[in-house]
């Protein structure tokens, strides 16, 4: 996703590891703060820059949990878009994708939350004919997903069509119907823009099969 965001606000950036999150650019993902490290990491955000980046816990976390347990280098950056504290020191906030990162160094400890230096991921190379062929592909099979259901079309036919640029729009749409976190790590780790569009066709024509007419989907 083509979101521009200045490299120096990576120097140091809040980290918020969970298990089973993966925040791809272009996706929304609420989130409930409740631990009080993670509430005192909120505070900071939203003082700050807001940005976090989410990282996913790799398998065996819980033994160190409450520690320093490892996580996937690749990671989504995202931005604080609305947040409320409620009564008791928790949080809801929305979180909005912005671009990928890795992990370039975690900051010693001097927070109750981990900081990290991260620097983002750029798309890679590709022709763009190919790119804009692509999308047009994944435009109609997504209009012809969006005809076969009974919620959710609508929105569907909306989402392709607020993004004119092929990479953001095939983040936005595997952002809102892949699910599986396996899947959706693997897309947030692949940075060649014509194998995500091509991975999202494969996965909007699997819908199409799977969902026949008045079929809900998307909510």
């Amino acid at each position: 996703m083509s979101d521009s965001l200045d490299a120096s606000l990576l120097r140091s950036v809040a980290m918020f590891p969970l298990p089973n999150v993966v925040l791809l650019p272009g996706a929304l993902v609420p989130l409930h703060i409740f631990e009080p490290r993670y509430r005192d990491m909120t505070r900071d955000v939203l003082d700050g820059s807001g940005l976090i980046a989410m990282a996913r816990l790799r398998d065996g976390y819980e033994a160190d949990y409450h520690g320093r347990p490892p996580v996937h280098e690749t990671l989504g950056v995202g931005r604080v878009i609305a947040s409320d504290e409620l009564d008791d020191g928790r949080y809801n906030i929305l979180v909005r994708g912005l671009v990928r990162a890795r992990v370039v160094e975690e900051m010693a400890p001097e927070t109750s939350y981990r900081r990290i230096r991260a620097e983002a991921i750029p798309d890679g190379e590709a022709a763009a004919e190919v790119l804009a062929a692509l999308h047009r592909k994944l435009i109609v099979l997504c209009d012809q997903l969006a005809d076969a259901l009974d919620q959710g079309g609508e929105q569907l036919h909306e989402l392709v069509r607020n993004e004119s640029d092929p990479c953001a729009c095939t983040d936005v749409v595997c952002a809102a119907l892949v699910t599986e976190i396996d899947e959706r790590q693997r897309l947030l780790e692949t940075a060649d823009p014509a194998e995500r569009m091509s991975y999202a066709m494969h996965h909007v024509n699997r819908l199409i099969g799977e969902f026949g007419p008045s079929s809900p989907l998307m909510s």
